[in-house]
């Protein structure tokens, strides 16, 4: 059975900048999830995210917009938006675990409204042909929650639904709840597909041996900490290119210098990368170490010594 990789989108990480010097330097996903439309109650789109999903800014890549909303007119607002733009698929976000997302009734923390859930799926489905799918946990509060939304489901024609495998007040803390998915797979009609702590190749057979039936895998956070990391599922290998540092160097140049030319003042693009740092050093031998060290660049000229630093002791 063939495995077919998608990135989960993380805001503030995944926009088409980051998706397209993944793309050149690593490959691996076959498609890419962008990162949540939110309108806030007006139906207008902000200009950060119709450049993120411009066509024209991903041309090589295989993209599909995701909405985070509880509303049926911003989810039909959104639907149309996107197919003037060539779209024909829109994701919907029911697994954003962060409060001031879920504190208003969206992300995971909708999960267990389940009627209104319904009402958004029905009205969507009678006035626009977008094809929906789904991303989800499998609750907030507790795993169960998702099983009184699943018989929803069932009734409309969605094209998949992605469940990560951790409720949302977890977070990212804790373990994934690998038996509370294998239920979800035994009570729905729909195509699963996997997400959560698929951080290593050795963690993905696993994964794979738990669940023989599914071909459809999820990276998030762990395709921003090793970017080597699909490319080496898809090869069926553990072993990194001997030129792995030359690779990840041009591969983290060609992200600064995207963010030196989009944001405005060094801050901006040192905290920017500042929170890639964050996943990327947890691949290297001393992660704290090589964290810190990215820390305690206050200016280019060190932040850039640093990283030559990092990448030179590999």
């Amino acid at each position: 059975m063939d495995c077919i990789l998608l990135s989960s989108p993380l805001q503030g990480f995944t926009d088409f900048r980051f998706r397209n010097a993944f793309n050149h330097f690593f490959g691996g996903i076959d498609t890419f999830y962008s990162p949540y439309i939110r309108l806030n109650g007006k139906l207008e789109i902000k200009a950060s995210y119709e450049r993120d999903i411009l066509p024209k800014n991903n041309s090589t890549l295989e993209v599909i917009p995701q909405i985070i909303t509880n509303d049926a007119y911003e989810f039909l607002f959104v639907s149309k938006f996107v197919q003037e733009l060539g779209y024909k698929e829109l994701n919907w976000n029911l697994g954003c675990p962060y409060p001031m997302v879920t504190k208003r009734c969206m992300g995971s923390g909708l999960i267990s409204e389940w009627e209104r859930i319904d009402g958004i799926l029905n009205k969507v489905h009678q006035e626009s042909d977008i094809l929906v799918s789904m991303k989800m946990r499998m609750g907030y509060e507790n795993p169960t929650e998702i099983l009184d939304v699943l018989p929803i489901l069932d009734k409309y024609p969605l094209k998949n639904i992605a469940i990560h495998a951790r409720i949302g007040k977890q977070l990212y803390k804790g373990g994934v709840d690998l038996d509370s998915f294998q239920t979800c797979l035994e009570n729905t009609k729909h195509k699963l597909y996997y997400n959560g702590d698929i951080t290593s190749v050795s963690q993905y057979r696993k994964m794979k041996e738990r669940f023989p039936s599914l071909d459809h895998w999820m990276i998030g956070r762990g395709l921003i900490a090793d970017p080597f990391l699909p490319g080496m599922i898809k090869n069926n290998t553990t072993e990194y290119p001997e030129n792995r540092m030359e690779i990840f160097g041009k591969f983290h140049d060609t992200l600064y210098y995207d963010y030196e030319s989009a944001l405005s003042g060094s801050s901006h693009v040192l905290i920017k990368m500042e929170s890639f740092w964050e996943y990327f050093s947890t691949t290297f031998p001393n992660p704290q170490k090589t964290f810190k060290k990215i820390k305690k660049a206050k200016n280019f000229s060190a932040y850039h010594a640093a990283v030559r630093e990092i990448l030179k002791q590999e």
